[in-house]
């Protein structure tokens, strides 16, 4: 357990100097904003394109991962739209439901990328950009689906389809896997390029995560927020890893796709939230909390997965 704490120690801390660089005095306030779109539009999209188009499959369960996460995403979606009747009966709002599926179902892959370099190198760097490649569509698709019906939102399906054709995650990934598969050339010294670019998404995009966090929200949280951590931390891990096991997954990819399920849910959740009416507020504070209380809780899911993982 101690070991698993101090490998994933240090992301934690850069989370931790997010938080304290975007309350001090020496970074300007329109930086985050930068660094945000940055990490949106190049570091992040460099880094899943890089990894998944260097990266070596033949060793690795491909269409069981990519089955174990797409149907882990699907049955915890539907899992979590079967309790909106109790939750509407007990006068939770549609607008705030609409952030608790948000905030149940969507993942930081920030932080788990982060996590399985560290505890397993390459291997496992590959392992979670082939689970984002997976579901990024269906998970895109079913939180903008449950938006619109539960937020009171209005757009078209025009609208919506070119929302998630054009999102750079998307695409970056599917150009990776393809690259990949056709075998298709990249000039070296721009391959070279991307990866010096790939290595700054994982250390700057932690740090965009820890100055998203509002530590005021952690102090008292409501009630929807502990609901929706306890969803994401503790139920989603269960639902992934037993998927896994159904679907024949052995060795590391277990802890990896544990590791997937179990980190706290995305920051970019909040401006969907934000710009389709759904409950902003309770996804930034069901953000925070998750980020607080996943320092506790990814070691015990690695932990218990990795004794699946073992046999």
């Amino acid at each position: 357990m101690l070991i698993i704490f101090e490998s994933i120690l240090p992301i934690f801390l850069l989370v931790l100097l997010g938080v304290a660089l975007k309350r001090s005095p020496l970074i300007n306030g329109t930086f985050w904003e930068g660094l945000e779109q940055c990490g949106y539009y190049v570091l992040f999209p460099a880094l899943l394109f890089h990894t998944l188009a260097t990266a070596d499959f033949s060793s690795m369960e491909i269409s069981a991962i990519a089955v174990t996460a797409v149907a882990a995403v699907v049955a915890m979606c539907g899992l979590v739209l079967a309790l909106w009747p109790v939750l509407r009966r007990i006068g939770v709002p549609a607008s705030a439901f609409s952030s608790v599926f948000q905030t149940a179902t969507r993942w930081n892959a920030f932080i788990a990328l982060a996590i399985a370099q560290k505890i397993a190198g390459d291997y496992g760097l590959t392992v979670v950009a082939l689970v984002m490649a997976a579901i990024i569509l269906p998970i895109n698709f079913i939180n903008v689906g449950v938006l619109l019906r539960f937020s009171g939102a209005h757009m078209g399906f025009g609208t919506f389809a070119l929302r998630i054709i054009t999102n750079p995650m998307i695409i970056s990934c599917l150009l990776g896997v393809l690259v990949n598969q056709l075998g298709i050339p990249i000039y070296a010294p721009l391959m070279t390029t991307i990866d010096l670019v790939a290595r700054a998404a994982l250390s700057l995009g932690l740090i965009a995560v820890g100055a998203g966090l509002r530590v005021s929200d952690a102090l008292k949280p409501h009630p929807l927020v502990l609901f929706s951590t306890v969803l994401k931390l503790a139920f989603f891990p269960v639902v992934m890893i037993g998927a896994a096991l159904m679907a024949g997954v052995t060795g590391p990819a277990i802890t990896l796709l544990g590791l997937s399920a179990g980190v706290p849910t995305a920051m970019n959740g909040y401006i969907l939230a934000k710009k389709m009416g759904g409950d902003a507020e309770l996804y930034a504070a069901t953000a925070t909390v998750q980020t607080v209380f996943s320092f506790l809780t990814i070691p015990l899911v690695l932990m218990a997965a990795g004794q699946f993982a073992a046999g």
